[in-house]
């Protein structure tokens, strides 16, 4: 959705935390342009608010994690499908290669950490609003990085499967998660161990989470 210039930015908040919602609409309600219209305690609560007419909702600012109901990435994907959407900007705390890759391919306009000053924040729903790209310095950074070596990046599967791995499924559980063979996790745990250097699950796991490749406990 374009915004006009004779009307403020519409916003709405995505976030499953009352007191997090309630911080962005103090911080947001005193930029000058802003208008919050709408909240959102789910993701599929925001898909929703998101695709509604009278709501006109411009930049949809979205977290990514909702307890046990839809992720934030497959919330923007969903949204970020209709034609005239809204702009996403994930506003997160997590600066994970998995998450950025999988809300930047998911359709997201930004993707911005929840410590942004509220200067940085504004000047992201304004870029978004706009649509342009707005990333943090990190996350732009973290990209970068990747695209400088390709060939030593975990692919945005290999970190799945990783992230996986990490959370305690099995290969088992993560061909069936991922609708994949157990012969396919294993190539794809070979090439993740040989691109970090190890020779285990566990080691693989730890060496990429001290990298912030992926959430670790």
């Amino acid at each position: 959705m374009t915004n006009r210039p004779d009307r403020p930015i519409r916003l709405l908040l995505a976030d499953d935390h009352p007191v997090v919602r309630a911080g962005l609409r103090a911080v947001l309600d005193t930029e000058p342009g802003f208008a919050v219209v709408a909240e959102a305690a789910t993701a599929e609560r925001a898909v929703e608010l998101a695709a509604s007419e009278e709501a006109a909702v411009d930049v949809v600012l979205m977290d990514l994690q909702f307890g046990a109901g839809m992720h934030g990435s497959e919330a923007t994907a969903a949204i970020t499908a209709r034609p005239g959407a809204p702009r996403v900007l994930v506003l997160t705390t997590y600066d994970t290669d998995a998450d950025i890759l999988a809300a930047v391919e998911a359709g997201a306009s930004g993707y911005l950490l929840k410590d942004a000053p509220p200067e940085e924040l504004a000047a992201a729903v304004r870029t978004a609003a706009a649509g342009q790209s707005a990333l943090a310095p990190a996350v732009a950074l973290r990209l970068m990085d990747r695209m400088r070596t390709p060939a030593e990046a975990l692919t945005k599967r290999e970190l799945e499967v990783l992230q996986l791995v990490a959370d305690g499924l099995s290969n088992l559980q993560i061909s069936k998660r991922l609708f994949l063979s157990q012969a396919t996790v294993k190539s794809h745990l070979v090439h993740i161990y040989a691109k970090l250097g190890v020779d285990s699950r566990t080691a693989a796991v730890a060496a990429a989470g001290t990298r912030r490749l992926i959430r670790t406990p």
